[in-house]
């Protein structure tokens, strides 16, 4: 682990931006924590500009509108966070979702999970293991773009469930709410990656242990291959949630996300997990959460709200 200095929480040894020769940036890109033995480190990819009805298509307009402008927020089109995740266990170096990468310019805010990587000083080729939550292109991206494939290590191992690849072989798109254009993004990017990185790939069915208080479970729902981390060290626990949970999710967990592929299972999935989380009390991410999105989960009458994790530094 080169990561950290020393144990001490949320220590980080970066190099200067101009001795990595990476431009600056004045904005949040990463954030460190541990859990237990486990130290995280969440990198903010950027943010993708969708339009904004896409995070409950099956809600009554009004009803939505009226959530948007309770929280500040434009109703037609929002910038949705995009974070992924560094997780040191032992000897691996996880890497969890790649980020959009650079394939898609007409979406120029995100796609940065390689460079903020690199100006944190992790290596392409210290990373063991990729965990992908799914193959949806925001979270594959960051794997195709010119370059990455040479520096990863030879032995790399790329974790997925069995369910997802074999999803994207003939894919779905009869229940989802996209924009026009991206079901044939997807699923070119899920057949541009199945092609690159088959050879690579470490298949799952319902779980698998890749390190140390690591775990990937599939839940199904918004792909159905699509799987949440489970970190647990000593006593402490985090779930990185992927798409699971969006922001709207919390106080309408109902309401159906347009890249749902299955959106009623996901809505099931969204809330037994929402309910395990008000339990365990763990801490969670997710993947278009608000950057760093680090929460608790606490019940709200008949729904339930995010209690945002106080910013240690």
């Amino acid at each position: 682990m080169t990561l950290l200095k020393d144990t001490s929480r949320h220590e980080i040894d970066t190099p200067s931006l101009s001795d990595s020769g990476l431009s600056y940036e004045l904005v949040p890109s990463r954030y460190a924590l541990k859990i237990g033995e486990i130290d995280v480190l969440i990198i903010s990819d950027g943010v993708l500009l969708l339009p904004g009805p896409m995070l409950g298509h099956n809600a009554d307009p009004t009803v939505r509108t009226h959530w948007f402008t309770d929280k500040f927020l434009p109703s037609d089109a929002l910038e949705w966070a995009l974070n992924t995740v560094i997780v040191y266990s032992e000897d691996k170096t996880i890497l969890i979702d790649a980020g959009m990468g650079s394939a898609f310019p007409e979406l120029p805010k995100a796609g940065k999970t390689v460079k903020r990587l690199e100006a944190a000083g992790v290596t392409r080729g210290s990373i063991t293991d990729v965990i992908l939550t799914h193959l949806h292109m925001d979270h594959i991206g960051g794997l195709l773009i010119d370059g990455v494939k040479a520096a990863l290590r030879p032995d790399i191992r790329i974790h997925v469930a069995a369910a997802e690849v074999d999803f994207w072989e003939s894919p779905d798109f009869s229940q989802v709410s996209m924009p026009d254009g991206f079901p044939e993004a997807l699923r070119e990017t899920a057949s541009l990656f199945l092609e690159t990185y088959r050879d690579k790939l470490v298949t799952f069915e319902n779980e698998a242990h890749v390190a140390p208080g690591v775990r990937v479970v599939q839940t199904g729902g918004h792909t159905p291959g699509h799987s949440i981390v489970r970190l647990k060290s000593g006593d402490e626990r985090l779930t990185f949630a992927g798409d699971a949970i969006f922001q709207v999710g919390f106080e309408h967990p109902e309401w159906f996300n347009g890249f749902d592929h299955y959106p009623q299972e996901a809505s099931d999935v969204r809330v037994r997990l929402l309910k395990e989380l008000t339990t365990s009390k763990e801490l969670l991410i997710a993947t278009h959460l608000s950057f760093p999105s680090l929460c608790h989960v606490a019940v709200e009458g008949d729904a339930f709200r995010c209690v945002p994790g106080a910013w240690e530094y």
